[in-house]
């Protein structure tokens, strides 16, 4: 059995200035971070509780600042964190790991893989202060309410901010909606680089959401998320290896089917 996207993971399919050599490197230049951090992994669940959340808030002015129009009285929504927490954010940690063993050796060796599954699971940390009408509106966002939604990662990044977490790490989180053509947010200065990393975290992201039932949407199944997720890859946002190494952990997990 296998995934069927046309010429999804052939070389052919990529753009002509997109090339890998034989050593599987990617020749777009995604980031020169070579070494993994070798620290034990540390519980970051604790971040995650409403007295922790309120330190952070406490310890870092800026958290207010970036609310004042939308929730000024700094109103957590914990019940949004508690099912966040309970499926898409363990989702997108299972998803982090399995795309980095999946991905050919010359390119895991660069992924540090303590920093990206913390992340993993404090990317949306910052959704706790966006208000519940926004976050669970079945309609489409108007402009306003989209610039609400966008703050999130930057939230989450001023609050973790005050914690010892790794600078790594904190960066993740704030950039996870972020690509190589810098077409995503937050906004980034011109030296901004969207290495492995970061490219792990937020495909992760993507792909756990697009086959989510939220809502406002139904859930897409694997192949369809994985089409979307393609275009990517075509646009040069993504490392074509990641996508590979996707869609490798997507059929083992049986989440890919094709007749």
């Amino acid at each position: 059995m296998g995934l069927e996207i046309a010429r999804a993971l052939g070389v052919g399919a990529l753009q002509p200035n997109i090339y890998i050599n034989n050593l599987n490197r990617y020749n777009i230049g995604f980031g020169n971070e070579l070494n993994a951090d070798t620290f034990e992994i540390r519980s970051v669940e604790p971040y995650t509780s409403e007295q922790a959340i309120k330190k952070m808030i406490a310890a870092n002015p800026k958290v207010k600042n970036l609310v004042k129009d939308f929730n000024p009285d700094l109103s957590l929504n914990i019940k949004e964190l508690n099912e966040l927490k309970a499926n898409h954010l363990q989702d997108t940690r299972d998803i982090v790991k399995g795309i980095a063993d999946n991905l050919p050796f010359t390119l895991k060796n660069r992924v540090d893989i303590n920093a990206v599954e913390k992340a993993a699971y404090l990317h949306d940390l910052g959704k706790v202060l966006i208000p519940s009408e926004i976050l669970n509106k079945p309609d489409k966002l108007n402009d306003a309410e989209i610039r609400i939604m966008h703050k999130h990662s930057e939230l989450g990044y001023e609050l973790l901010k005050t914690t010892n977490l790794s600078d790594k790490t904190l960066k993740l989180i704030r950039n996870h909606h972020q690509n190589a053509k810098k077409t995503g947010y937050p906004w980034v200065g011109k030296d901004f680089n969207a290495d492995i990393n970061l490219q792990i975290l937020s495909i992760a992201d993507k792909y756990s959401a697009l086959t989510e039932n939220r809502v406002y949407k139904k859930s897409l199944t694997p192949k369809q998320a994985l089409t979307i997720i393609y275009q990517d890859v075509k646009e040069e946002k993504l490392h074509p290896f990641v996508f590979k190494a996707l869609v490798n952990y997507a059929k083992e997990n049986n989440y890919a089917k094709v007749s």
